[in-house]
């Protein structure tokens, strides 16, 4: 079967995992608020007659928030997801997905029974074959509208109570651009210009790791269902102590345009990327959601930042410095906390010192100023594919920290963090649900590892031994085709030598019987000899 026709298979077979799926989008579903599909594997509701799981209220914590957004009542965040739906499918054991037909992470197989680590490696350790693999992924998913799910392109309250729904299609790579622009907007308070801007569901405060998190993990499986390549994980690049954009080449990410400092090279394929949800202001004053138009050619400029924003980009110390940091949220658990690990981590306090700073994007954010395009603007920040490796390399921290200090769950808060930050808030926008806490854990409980933090020796196998054992397992065919003609030529060139060595020893035997003096005399002298040579 070909390549194509592979893709198309495992593209309209796979089920889907999150917002908005498709089955719970209809008027009916919308009025009812249950989003409880039937899973096609035995045709009942969440899989029930196989026990996989069964529909269920949604109950949603009740523990206060933090001041930040003092309105209640007026952005369907709120309380997620109930202003859409009461009622979604509780998937059991290591079921998951909106009907419970997927396997949680790190689970595979039929029943989801077989346990497997994967291992996300350094982008620069990938073989040539795998960078180019992760390259056409990439493309492959912006390029394909996804068959599962569906965005919301109006507020609840433009539907009639659910009657006229206001959705349409996205690609599966523009599905999670759109996500991260849903959960980081402005909220509409209602007429024109008339916004809320300090809400933010998955920045600025505890959520922000388990949640960037939990949409890698997605975004890798829903790669993985695409293309059929179940071994395939989001590489990172450790920018520690980099001085300009290592990544930002033709035969990675994309280098910088030789006609427009602001674009990508022609030689790229993310030159004809182009890109949604990066007008903000325009969106606000409409009093409108992103609907996923495209909106221009994809922006990067590193290195032509503001510098007092950023005066470098982040060191290894700076790093060590952030995971010496024992506490994980204090204070208001926003962008003031001081000694926080998840301040300093996201770039909103000092690396050195662990107080908040303002005028400067550190860490985590300055990777994003750094590059001066898409990337510099929260809500469309993930319209550069380089948002991965970056987060996969932020992911990577976090798990430095959870390894080195162990915190217990209690560690995470419970109570009074900016809204939709608390440990038994849902994820914005996922269904099915997943409550923030639920994710401050090792990734090894997840079912992957990085490369580098691994031990010594499985760092070698896999930095450094795999990378030449995939080359030869994908050039196998041609090693011993070559081999063989090899051993074929040296055959004949054997069997040619041979041959004309024995002619020689031939034509020598023949021409010694024709001699008449012998090549050595003896003297007749007795007790006397000497050898002289007849030529």
């Amino acid at each position: 079967m070909s390549l194509p026709l592979l893709l198309f298979f495992f593209q309209f077979l796979s089920p889907s995992l999150q917002q908005f799926p498709r089955p719970c989008t209809t008027p009916d579903v919308l009025r009812s608020k249950r989003c409880c599909p039937v899973w096609p594997g035995d045709g009942s509701v969440c899989g029930s007659l196989s026990g996989r799981g069964f529909c269920q209220d949604v109950t949603v914590s009740d523990l206060p928030n933090g001041p930040q957004y003092p309105h209640s009542g007026l952005d369907d965040r709120e309380q997620w997801p109930l202003v859409f739906y009461n009622q979604t499918c509780q998937c059991a054991g290591n079921y998951m997905g909106f009907d419970c037909g997927e396997c949680k992470f790190g689970y595979f197989g039929a029943n989801c029974g077989e346990r497997r680590e994967s291992v996300r490696k350094n982008i620069f350790q990938l073989s040539v074959s795998e960078r180019q693999r992760f390259i056409s992924y990439l493309n492959l998913a912006k390029t394909t509208v996804s068959p599962d799910y569906m965005i919301v392109t109006g507020v609840y309250s433009q539907m009639n109570n659910g009657s006229t729904p206001m959705f349409t299609n996205i690609s599966v790579y523009d599905l999670f651009v759109w996500m991260h622009y849903y959960v980081s907007r402005d909220a509409l308070l209602g007429g024109p210009g008339n916004v809320w801007a300090d809400i933010d569901f998955a920045h600025e405060s505890a959520a922000f790791l388990p949640w960037h998190r939990v949409y890698l993990l997605f975004w890798e499986h829903e790669i993985r269902k695409l293309t059929g390549d179940f071994n395939f994980t989001i590489p990172y690049w450790d920018w520690r102590d980099a001085q300009d954009c290592q990544v930002c080449t033709d035969e990675l990410m994309g280098a910088r345009s030789p006609l427009n400092p602001n674009l990508i090279s022609p030689s790229s394929v993310f030159s004809s990327w182009k890109v949604i949800c990066s007008q903000p202001e325009d969106y606000n004053q409409r009093e409108v959601l992103c609907d996923g138009s495209p909106e221009g050619p994809l922006l990067r400029n590193p290195g032509n930042h503001d510098p007092n924003r950023v005066p470098r980009l982040p060191t290894s110390a700076d790093v060590e410095s952030v995971l010496s940091l024992t506490e994980y949220e204090t204070g208001l658990m926003d962008r003031s906390a001081n000694m926080s690990f998840r301040n300093a981590l996201e770039g909103f306090a000092s690396p050195e010192t662990g107080l908040a700073v303002t005028g400067q994007s550190l860490l985590h954010n300055s990777l994003h100023v750094f590059m001066n395009g898409s990337m510099s603007s929260v809500q469309g920040s993930a319209n550069d594919p380089i948002f991965l490796l970056h987060h996969a390399f932020i992911d990577s921290i976090f798990e430095q920290w959870l390894r080195r200090h162990q915190p217990p769950r209690t560690h995470y808060p419970t109570a009074n963090a900016p809204i939709g930050h608390n440990d038994g808030f849902y994820m914005v926008p996922f269904i099915p649900l997943y409550r923030n806490g639920d994710y401050f854990l090792s990734t090894k409980a997840l079912g992957y590892e990085y490369a580098y933090l691994q031990d010594p020796s499985q760092r070698f196998v896999q930095e450094f031994l795999t990378p030449y054992l995939e080359q030869a397992r994908q050039i196998w065919r041609w090693l011993l085709a070559a081999g063989l003609l090899g051993a074929a030529v040296a055959g004949i060139i054997a069997t040619i030598i041979t041959v004309a060595c024995r002619r020689h020893l031939k034509r020598r035997k023949s021409s010694a019987y024709g001699e008449r003096q012998p090549l050595l005399n003896s003297s007749e002298e007795e007790g006397s000899t000497s050898y002289q040579t007849t030529l």
